[in-house]
């Protein structure tokens, strides 16, 4: 378990506790209130028709599993909620595996080693960055006690990330169904593809650029790091050593670089972790006023404050929450919606594939 020191101290174990509690007194029809078409029928017979007419496809729609699963959507809002009530910081976990396993968004990420692959978990990008992964287990088991077969993991993912962020204080929106599982793990495209802690601006805005997500969108899904803490490992350059001139990073402001230097000392644990912005449990608009204000954690936060190309939409997302949360969701829909061109299926356990003919597989 990591070490955590809170930056403030205003996080206390009371705060934590308080939390538990909104989440577990939310009213059973809180996502009917706050998002009306996971359960207006209306809108459900509206969408199967104009599925009807478009014509059978494989493309990612709304309600995929209307029939097949009616009540997936909400087996994955009750199991999320129970584990945030169970531990808070299992949101920003589980929000976390969208961004890791897209782009492609199939479910690699949660694939065990095996004596011929090299599963992703222990990419460099993601061995100290993500947890929760019993989170997604227990989603798919009462998935699969519910409706056997039918859910893909893929889908697990998209859906239990906007939970997360829904039960977290943040937006809702309706997700895009109908991904595969992926055949086989590709730790190499994990440890090229997601950005370093240490990236500047204009290194995000090539990345993202390559997956058509523009720069609204960057400094948006940035936002995400509204929930969440991050290891002094990622930031001891930034402190001691910024674009090596042996000096800290310039734009922090001081009182905060005193406190960083408190939590993450010379030579200290790099595991010791620290919060990713001032409300670290709730999802909102915190993070881009830290910004403005040189109290970004990482470098790849700050950066999007002090780059003019970027430096407009954190003003923007700082002073209006309504208008980051419509540019997140975007954000997050188009970022869900890049999807893998590899042949696929519906895993029963999320860890490893069925282990089907490959042959099989490419006639499905």
């Amino acid at each position: 378990m990591d070490k955590a020191i809170e930056l403030d101290g205003e996080r206390s174990s009371n705060n934590k506790l308080q939390i538990k509690s909104q989440i577990a007194n939310l009213p059973p029809d809180f996502n009917q209130a706050c998002c009306p078409f996971l359960f207006n029928i209306n809108a459900l017979v509206l969408l199967l028709l104009q599925l009807l007419l478009a014509g059978a496809s494989g493309q990612l729609r709304p309600w995929f599993y209307a029939e097949t699963c009616p009540q997936a959507e909400l087996i994955v809002r009750n199991v999320m909620k129970k584990a945030m009530i169970r531990d808070p910081r299992s949101a920003a976990s589980v929000m976390r595996f969208q961004f890791h396993d897209c782009f492609g968004c199939d479910a690699s990420l949660l694939l065990d080693d095996t004596p011929d692959t090299l599963g992703e978990k222990l990419a460099l990008s993601n061995i100290n960055s993500l947890g929760s992964y019993e989170v997604i287990d227990e989603v798919k088991q009462a998935l699969e006690e519910a409706c056997p077969g039918v859910v893909s993991c893929a889908d697990i993912i998209i859906m239990a990330a906007r939970n997360a962020i829904l039960l977290s204080g943040g937006p809702c929106w309706e997700v895009n169904l109908g991904r595969k599982d992926s055949l086989t793990a590709r730790q190499d495209d994990s440890n090229n593809i997601m950005p370093s802690p240490r990236a500047n601006a204009s290194s995000l805005i090539d990345l993202f650029s390559k997956f058509n997500l523009s720069i609204k969108d960057l400094v948006a899904l940035s936002g995400s790091h509204s929930i969440g803490k991050a290891r002094c490992f990622s930031i001891v350059h930034r402190l001691y050593n910024q674009s090596d001139t042996g000096r800290p990073d310039p734009a922090m402001e001081p009182k905060f670089r005193e406190k960083l230097d408190k939590l993450c000392p010379l030579g200290g644990d790099g595991n010791v972790t620290g919060n990713l912005d001032a409300t670290p449990e709730v999802f909102d608009n915190q993070y881009f006023k830290d910004l403005v204000n040189g109290r970004g954690f990482l470098n790849s936060d700050q950066t999007l404050f002090t780059n003019k190309l970027t430096r407009e939409y954190v003003r923007l997302f700082s002073i209006d929450q309504n208008n980051f949360f419509s540019a997140f969701v975007e954000g997050m829909i188009k970022m869900a919606d890049l999807q893998s061109r590899e042949p696929g299926e519906i895993r029963r356990n999320c860890r490893v594939v069925n282990g089907r003919p490959f042959d099989e597989l490419l006639e499905t």
